[in-house]
């Protein structure tokens, strides 16, 4: 697929190099080899030029990104997709739960990337399934995929430096309430095993903010913002802090049944999980500046109807502590 970028040089880059220019706005080594390349990649005022070349105030410089491979072997697949925006550069993409993001050796299909590569198929289009941020397959919500080598690095980038706002509903065991700050690095438990644990010699520096916004026993309602972006780092800090989250059986999210012998919160707790057979995470908001339009983008996404359901069920419960 071929991306046109289009730069009007102002009188700030005048003098500069193309290539100088390019770095300051962001192009990453590999594209820039790559731009390089491509037969009339790199066009001033609509010749075919060199990276070395000087720019001069009023010229117009283009730039063609050319791909035309997928760069894997993810097998399409027709899956709906709930797209809450797309342009030339990204998508953004509501993920159910259940879905992984990646195909993996035991589950190579109906994974988001599948469903992402047969819509680009479908239009006509060969592009690598490239995803910014990632979800687990039971964590609905909001993901951005790349569609062009630059706006993945500029997008990578840009969560690497916690440029991107992220804002997560979690339903979590037992009663908190405030706000407050988890700090506390993550690393596996052991090389090969998918779970984590707070370690704090060798784990990786990670950083989640809570805010409750209901609290009744025996469940609390966090919003959540991260400031890194570990795997299963909101699952992982909110066992540390002894609020696991609802129905995460991999962190400990059946102990609620454990030590219980009134048959009644039994019953309301078995239920709930039959509500919401997942746990109950939700990549709510997303928020972050566009990697060619410079534009601020927000994005919400409505709480899935098994997460509200949870949610109706639990009101209930705790103002009648009726089923």
């Amino acid at each position: 697929m071929l991306r046109t970028l289009t730069y009007c040089i102002l009188s700030a880059a005048d003098g500069q190099t193309i290539l100088h220019y390019l770095k300051s706005l962001g192009y990453s080594g590999p594209i820039l080899v790559h731009l390089k390349k491509t037969d009339h990649g790199v066009l001033l005022n609509g010749v075919w030029v060199h990276m070395n070349e000087t720019l001069h105030t009023g010229d117009l410089l283009c730039l063609h990104l050319e791909e035309n491979t997928s760069g894997t072997s993810i097998f399409p697949q027709q899956i709906p997709l709930a797209i809450c925006y797309e342009d030339e550069d990204l998508l953004v993409i509501d993920k159910p739960a259940g879905m992984p993001v990646h195909p993996s050796a035991a589950h190579q299909r109906d994974t988001l990337a599948n469903a992402v590569t047969g819509y680009y198929r479908a239009k006509g289009e060969i592009r690598p399934f490239r995803c910014i941020n990632r979800l687990d397959a039971d964590t609905s919500g909001l993901i951005i995929v790349a569609k062009n080598m630059l706006s993945a690095a500029l997008l990578g980038k840009a969560m690497q430096q916690r440029m991107i706002r992220r804002e997560y509903l979690a339903v979590v065991c037992g009663t908190l309430t405030g706000s407050g700050t988890v700090h506390a690095p993550i690393a596996r438990v052991k090389p090969g095993d998918v779970r984590r644990q707070i370690d704090f010699l060798c784990g990786d520096d990670a950083i989640t903010h809570y805010e409750s916004l209901l609290c009744h026993a025996p469940y609390s309602l966090l919003s959540l913002h991260l400031e890194t972006g570990r795997t299963h780092q909101i699952r992982v800090h909110m066992k540390y802090i002894g609020h696991t989250l609802f129905n995460d059986e991999r962190y400990g999210g059946h102990d609620i049944l454990k030590g219980t012998t009134f048959t009644k919160y039994k019953q309301f707790v078995q239920n709930c999980f039959a509500i919401c057979p997942r746990q109950a995470l939700h990549a709510k908001t997303l928020g972050f500046v566009h990697p060619t339009t410079g534009e601020e983008m927000f994005f919400d996404s409505e709480i899935p109807s098994d997460m509200q359901q949870l949610i109706d069920r639990w009101r209930v419960y705790a103002n009648t502590k009726e089923l």
